[in-house]
């Protein structure tokens, strides 16, 4: 078993050679599987930082580089999406953290459209947890690879056969191990890796703020110090190799399997083997096809894609970024890009680069970077950028939202910073922001995947744009698109309220429940109820 290098890129042309550096990914999983923490790990060990901080940290520990917000920091969950570029071993790492919370499943979708792999994290107690399984499908539909870490094995947990069997079983991927832990979970000794050979014992730091300590041990020194537990994992080992369960690159890069690492995050155990695998077996930057299907290569002038908004990140200011991945071609500072949608030009004089809340300004970026343009009013989520040759690349699918609140601005002086800041979470993609005849724009129907995304939603308008809001809910729990011709009928049924989605100014139909949706399908066959993309699989509903 072989485990293939990074490209050499000294011969290769500038464009195509420094894409061959990127390494462009996200970690996704569910709530408190340690994604957060995992991200700080992994920049510690590539000496981004110098201290780890978990989420809910003790004594002076910081909280997590990556969650940034307000609400993060006090809820101590992942609310919005976080860039964070790492040089790491000849490599430009583009790390993209993800809320893991499901409320917030939109935005980790639409950082899946800018990434070339993943990193699907488990608790080693847990499993697969619907989340998890949620975004692996979203992953799978987006052809992105994936690579499984197995977290927490410093705490009590299950068999890593029984892991790896329902891997194997629930979703179809083959998993391959690169590494194998000696110590059940909870009892965690050390890592056998698979692909070189050897044993490396880990030892706690204190608090697990700094790189874990490593010792490795030959064979024999490791049968001395692990006794019957050494035997044990070198026959687990050994029936691997019997089923077959080793890296196979073609199969990885194409979904069929999973290389699967064994740590855990918060004592830093196994993530350097993590980012040494990212290094070695992540792709690098493909050319991506635009809305025809047509591929861009890396070395055409430059495109991107916006694949997240995010105002007020500077506080001082009261700035709009627009996170952008780079798909072709060089990024420098100050070029004029055209912005497909509109056909106009776009000056890039404010270009920053992103480390958690922290930012500085960049001058250059290749295919798979993640750029930052600073007061991007004119861009919204899915735009596509270019230089040169025009190219427009598909749009961001929206979730099938499942939730819907009236808001209402509670001091109607403040009406003009209402109407704003509604705009602008709209266009930030915080919430989905229906109209209607029957309401009018005062009241506009806010619908979101998950009821957080709505104290998302109350806490901006108050504390960014002072202008507080009160919600009330709506009794409907699916949306489905319709027509000009279908909408007027379907406005006069009984369960049943169509309104238009502002950004595309598409009809939409809110119906009751699933069961009233079947209703009017059954009554009124001839109407348009077409489901909406969840997450890039229709909604089942």
């Amino acid at each position: 078993m072989t485990v293939a290098a990074h490209t050499s890129t000294s011969k290769l042309p500038e464009a195509v050679g420094e894409a061959a550096r990127r390494r462009t990914f996200a970690v996704i999983s569910h709530p408190d599987a340690g994604k957060s923490t995992l991200t700080e790990a992994l920049a510690l060990h590539a000496a981004a930082i110098t201290s780890a901080g978990a989420v809910h940290g003790k004594g002076d520990r910081k909280g997590v580089t990556s969650d940034w917000m307000e609400m993060e920091q006090a809820r101590g969950i992942s609310i919005t999406s976080a860039a964070l570029r790492i040089d790491y071993d000849d490599c430009v790492l583009n790390l993209l953290d993800t809320p893991g919370h499901a409320d917030f499943s939109e935005d980790t979708y639409r950082v899946l459209a800018a990434v070339d792999a993943a990193i699907m994290l488990l608790d080693s107690a847990k499993g697969l947890e619907p989340q998890t399984l949620k975004l692996f499908d979203v992953a799978r539909n987006q052809g992105i690879p994936v690579i499984t870490f197995v977290n927490k094995w410093d705490r009590p947990g299950r068999e890593p056969l029984e892991l790896l069997d329902e891997i194997e079983q629930r979703i179809g991927l083959r998993p391959t191990p690169l590494n194998w832990p000696v110590g059940i979970a909870g009892d965690f000794r050390g890592l056998i890796d698979r692909v070189e050979g050897g044993y490396t014992k880990m030892r706690r730091t204190p608090g697990g703020a700094t790189r874990a300590e490593e010792e490795r041990l030959s064979d024999d020194q490791a049968e001395q110090v692990e006794g019957e537990t050494w035997t044990q994992a070198l026959e687990e080992i050994e029936l691997l190799g019997e089923i077959g369960a080793d890296f196979d690159e073609e199969s990885f890069l194409a979904g069929k399997s999973s290389p699967v690492l064994f740590g855990a995050a918060l004592t830093n155990f196994g993530v350097a083997q993590l980012l040494r695998t990212l290094v070695d077996l992540a792709p690098a930057p493909k050319p991506r096809s635009d809305a025809e299907g047509t591929p861009r290569p890396i070395e055409a002038p430059f495109s991107g894609l916006v694949f997240k908004m995010q105002a007020n990140m500077d506080k001082q200011h009261r700035d709009r970024m627009a996170f952008v991945r780079v798909c072709s071609g060089r990024f420098d500072r100050g070029m004029v890009l055209t912005h497909a949608a509109s056909g106009r030009p776009f000056a890039t004089k404010y270009t920053q680069a992103v480390f958690g809340s922290e930012r500085h300004t960049i001058d250059t970026a290749f295919a798979g970077d993640v750029i930052a343009l600073v007061n991007a009013h004119a861009l919204s989520v899915g735009d596509t950028l270019y230089e040169g040759k025009p190219v427009h690349f598909p749009p961001i699918p929206s979730f099938a939202p499942e939730h819907f609140m009236v808001a209402r601005a509670l001091d109607a002086g403040r009406y003009k910073q209402f109407r704003r800041g509604i705009e602008q979470l709209d266009s930030e993609g915080v919430v989905q922001v229906l109209v209607s005849d029957v309401r009018g724009e005062q009241a506009p129907v806010l619908a979101a995947v998950g009821p957080l995304q709505f104290d998302v939603v109350k806490h901006r308008m108050e504390h960014e744009f002072r202008a507080p809001i009160e919600l009330s809910p709506l009794d409907y729990a699916v949306a489905r698109r319709t027509d000009a011709a279908s909408a007027p009928i379907l406005h006069g049924l009984s369960g049943a309220e169509v309104l238009t989605r502002r950004s595309d100014d598409e009809l939409l139909v809110l119906v009751h429940n699933k069961w009233r949706l079947k209703v009017i399908q059954r009554d009124q066959p001839d109407l348009v109820m077409e489901a909406l993309l969840a997450g890039g699989v229709e909604d089942s509903a």
